[in-house]
């Protein structure tokens, strides 16, 4: 998930009169995808259908254009009469950085498969449908008719690799021009990380269909009928995902009215050091007492943190809340805050709802809402090329209790001011892009606050094509001073490029120990991502001067807030931490920017941060000691929000993470 964003799909099918030919009955139709992602029609996705003797091909044109870059994909798939698979083809790009070339023939009980770097043959399994991953749409309907066919099976193995289930869930009434109409809800797991949530009709035709893409980003399927009912749809798939997550840990966690935590170290990130702890003592979901004169009522929970290290919550400053799945794998990694950097508004809303409330698990969600400009790579449905269209915007996101503003790459100069003029009247912040026709400069002297990425700052730098920059440069030395004077909060997100740039042959747990308990899906889609490497060798330097260039800014008293663009979820905040310590911050240092000081730059400090009696009891017991070795912090053994126990094997086996070996 190299990576953020958001997508959806609108799905239209119609089939034409059948053509009657010569010497067999043969007729053809065909069929259209909208393709969307963040309500925004991005392209199309075309299938043609042909009946011969029993069989039926469906070939499928697949393509959409994501903020300027093409993502095309052809595919066709035979069927016998009964829906079962005889042959698949699939060729070209599932998201701007992951491609597939796969093809399945299956003769009698005999499969061969052929796919980007492996060919085999295998005996075919019972319950066998041909499907690789989220797309096409096409495929999808497919698969549930299969199912149906097959008596609803409770596996289903998939070709190239891999089996998923499907599962009926219930149903949800909606009202289409004035009448209720009552849709069948499933679940289908296996395909992508989690649960894919599907609606299909009392004719069992897929009406909508939520998912992600091979990207990571967010994704639906609706049939143009419902186009209107998404953001229904959208608030539904937040709701069950969490209320889904919340049914399965009762029994394992609870709130807690007081507990105790007895012995261990106190990590005191204000002063970066580590304190005695004899009794912490949580109440009400905060930090009630602490020291060594505190008495531990009778009848309460007592947690031995004998040997351990009490870290306060860590906070990752730049999630993309993709779906439900991330909330109980950032928790198990020790992330009870994160800072969604643009997210469609119906779902992050209804996600940090549900958080809330108490009826979802995850970490606390500070909103950033996106706002793009109009152009060949918007992102988004809120776009804005004017002044009243800008403050129009800006009201909205602050009305739904959103903490920030975020620009994105095509919002024209002229209206940076504007948006940030209206953002800050309203007590609001802006982070983003540099928007394009902007450098750093021009977009914090108009009012930004705070950058997203790293490489926007390098940009003010001189540099090669493989972002090579000289530390001791004057304009290097130039910029560093800028973002000084300004105070302007900085969120690298060094490990997204570390991924994205990595020798593709070399190990992939030298960037995360923990990569085999990711879920297969997850893994398949990892390795994926990097490099050849004669290339990546160009871009190493860079991304080693980019840690030491974080320490340049950290010294220079400019706010470094850690954070992951996603990744390997949950696990990545750890491994920009380790980036940063690598590049010359301390632990201690490298500590701080997941913890007090994104609390400070978002006006959460008072609450939140640290471990100090009042706060939030947001706190993490880690074995060993994070100040000595940042790496200690992948070794939690417990996480507390507000108050509640959550056991992080727990929480994994929610979303498919595989056990690991107690450190």
């Amino acid at each position: 998930m190299a990576k953020k964003t958001l997508s959806i799909f609108s799905v239209l099918l119609f089939l034409s009169p059948c053509i009657a030919q010569e010497a067999h009955s043969i007729y053809s139709d065909s069929g259209v995808f909208i393709l969307h992602k963040f309500q925004q029609a991005i392209g199309r996705e075309v299938y043609h259908i042909t009946k011969t003797n029993g069989t039926i091909q469906y070939d499928v044109d697949f393509k959409f254009v994501d903020r300027g870059s093409p993502v095309p994909l052809t595919a066709s798939i035979r069927v016998n009469a009964a829906g079962e698979p005889l042959s698949f083809f699939m060729k070209g790009k599932t998201s701007r950085f992951s491609q597939v070339h796969d093809s399945v023939s299956i003769t009698g009980q005999q499969a061969y498969v052929r796919t980007a770097d492996t060919s085999f043959s295998q005996r075919l399994l019972p319950n066998t449908f041909t499907i690789e991953g989220y797309s096409p749409a096409t495929v999808q309907q497919l698969l549930l008719t299969y199912w149906k066919r097959k008596k609803r099976p409770a596996n289903i193995h998939t070709l190239p690799t891999g089996a998923l289930q499907i599962r009926r869930e219930g149903t949800d009434t909606v009202t289409l021009k004035g009448k209720p109409v009552i849709l069948n809800r499933l679940a289908i797991r296996g395909l992508i990380w989690g649960s894919e949530m599907v609606w299909t009709d009392q004719h069992d035709d897929l009406v909508c269909i939520l998912t992600i893409d091979a990207e990571g980003d967010k994704t639906e399927m609706i049939r143009e009928a419902y186009s209107a009912l998404l953001p229904s749809f959208i608030a539904f798939g937040a709701q069950y995902g969490m209320a889904a997550f919340t049914a399965s840990i009762q029994g394992s966690t609870r709130p807690e009215k007081m507990l105790a935590i007895r012995g261990g170290q106190v990590i005191d990130v204000e002063k970066g050091i580590a304190v005695p702890n004899n009794v912490l003592l949580i109440k009400d979901g905060r930090i009630y007492q602490m020291g060594d004169n505190v008495t531990v009522p009778a009848n309460i929970r007592v947690i031995d943190a004998t040997g351990k290290s009490i870290v306060p919550g860590l906070w990752d400053m730049h999630a993309h809340f993709q779906q439900t799945e991330w909330g109980p794998a950032y928790l198990a990694a020790g992330v009870t805050t994160v800072r969604d950097c643009a997210n469609e508004l119906d779902f992050i809303t209804a996600t940090k709802k549900a958080i809330d409330n108490g009826s979802g698990v995850g970490p606390h969600i500070l909103m950033a809402g996106i706002i793009d400009g109009k152009g060949p790579i918007a992102l988004g449905i809120i776009q804005t090329d004017s002044p009243s269209t800008a403050i129009k915007a800006v009201n909205r996101y602050k009305d739904l209790g959103f903490d920030q503003i975020k620009l994105y790459s095509s919002v024209k100069p002229e209206i940076v001011k504007v948006i940030c003029d209206e953002a800050h009247r309203l007590g609001l912040t802006v982070t983003g892009h540099i928007p394009r026709g902007m450098n750093l400069r021009a977009a914090v002297d108009s009012g930004m606050d705070m950058v997203n990425h790293l490489p926007f700052l390098i940009d003010l730098m001189k540099k090669d094509k493989y972002r090579n920059f000289d530390l001791e440069d004057s304009l290097t030395h130039a910029a560093i001073d800028f973002v000084k004077q300004h105070r302007t909060v900085i969120d690298p997100t060094i490990g997204v490029y570390e991924l994205s740039a990595r020798n593709i042959k070399e190990d992939i747990t030298k960037l995360e120990p923990a990569f085999y308990t990711l879920p297969l899906t997850l893994q398949t889609q990892f390795k994926s991502m990097g490099l050849d490497s004669a290339t990546a060798q160009l871009y190493k330097p860079a991304i080693k001067s980019m840690g030491m260039l974080v320490k340049k800014l950290y010294d220079a008293g400019v706010p470094i807030v850690a954070g992951t663009d996603m990744c390997f979820p949950g696990y990545s905040v750890a491994r920009e931490l380790e980036l940063y310590v690598a590049g010359g911050l301390t632990p201690a240092e490298a500590l701080k920017t997941a913890t007090i000081i994104p609390a400070q730059v978002m006006g959460k400090s008072a609450v939140t941060g640290s471990i100090t009696t009042g706060k939030q009891a947001d706190l993490v017991i880690v074995n060993g000691n994070p100040l000595t070795n940042i790496s200690d912090l992948r070794n939690v053994q417990l996480v507390i929000k507000d108050g509640q126990l959550y056991q992080p094997e727990v929480l994994h086996q929610l979303v498919e993470f595989r056990s690991k070996a107690k450190p």
